[in-house]
């Protein structure tokens, strides 16, 4: 058989082949759940905040830049296997182009801009997200340690007793720029949780943390033990707990509901377990928890954590 024989051969099967991938690739996009009204948000959960759009936007918006560069590549890809491809009654070597400059720097200054452009809108979008608010309506110190949650409601319950936030040796793991905006009078209450708990309501595991539809709430967070990561799926933002290091950062819920929480950092044998249950509820029916706290003689503040070291009290001092 001849050669050209034997490339004609050797093609049949792969052009068989292509409509059953082209099947196969029909079937695998049409058939992922997710609706028209899904795809916008491009595989991220509908926002229940009033900061999350802002994420959610900077998501499409890297999306977009991705596709408009992979378009550039796939198209320049194609157009040279179409138009620069090898004639087959000629075998010489075609036309080399080498040293061009303003190609070169054409491939040099795009990137370039590319990355400023996204590094901009990251940034800006990071210091509107990670703001703090001089006295925020509701603050909760999440508390993590292995393997579940806990959560110090830093409120003027009546009837919580007389442990007050601001001088808690429960909460001394908080720093004091962080404590100077703690209500007056903070007696708390808290939550806490086990791997084994599971909500009342919808079966889900880990314990529930409460929070009030249209009122700020300022998480500080604060671990026992290792380094976990505070995730609340469909506020689209994640934040770092760790030990020796307080973090926090703000969000306004705005629809009411109970969505599901998880740690996002590999922190052990059973990290797969420190699941948690979000409840927004009205402000009213917030109150109303917090004093079913008190019944349940969950008053004060169970404690926060590893405090920080000298090292870490003064670089935080050296950037206020």
């Amino acid at each position: 058989m001849s050669p050209n024989g034997s490339d004609r051969s050797s093609r049949r099967p792969m052009r068989r082949k292509l409509p059953q991938v082209l099947t196969a690739g029909l079937i695998l996009a049409t058939a992922t759940g997710c609706t028209y009204k899904d795809f916008p948000r491009l595989g991220m959960p509908t926002p229940v905040t009033e900061e999350a759009p802002r994420i959610l936007s900077l998501w499409q918006g890297s999306w977009a830049a991705a596709l408009a560069t992979g378009v550039l590549v796939w198209g320049l890809i194609l157009w040279s296997v179409i138009f620069h491809r090898r004639s087959r009654t000629k075998v010489e070597v075609p036309l080399q182009t080498r040293y061009n400059m303003p190609i070169e720097a054409l491939y040099t200054v795009v990137p370039l801009v590319i990355v400023s452009v996204l590094f901009y809108f990251t940034a800006r979008d990071e210091s509107k997200l990670l703001a703090l608010d001089d006295k925020p309506a509701h603050t909760i110190n999440v508390v993590g340690y292995q393997w579940s949650w806990g959560f110090n409601y830093v409120e003027n319950v009546p009837g919580a007793g007389k442990d007050n936030a601001k001088t808690s040796k429960d909460l001394a793991a908080i720093p004091d720029r962080f404590r100077k905006d703690f209500p007056a009078n903070a007696n708390g209450v808290y939550e806490v949780g086990t791997p084994g708990e599971r909500n009342p309501q919808n079966g889900n595991p880990g314990p529930t943390l409460w929070l009030p539809k249209g009122e700020k709430v300022r998480f500080v967070l604060t671990s026992r033990d290792v380094i976990h990561s505070f995730w609340v799926v469909p506020f689209l933002m994640k934040q770092d707990v760790i030990p020796g290091h307080t973090n926090a950062f703000e969000v306004t819920p705005n629809k009411e509901g109970t969505f599901m929480g998880k740690c996002a950092e590999l922190c052990g044998v059973d990290h797969s377990r420190m699941l948690f249950n979000v409840k927004v509820v009205s402000p009213e029916r917030y109150q109303k928890h917090l004093e079913e706290l008190v019944k349940k003689n969950q008053t004060g503040y169970i404690p926060a954590g590893i405090e920080q070291t000298g090292h870490e009290k003064n670089r935080e001092t050296n950037n206020l």
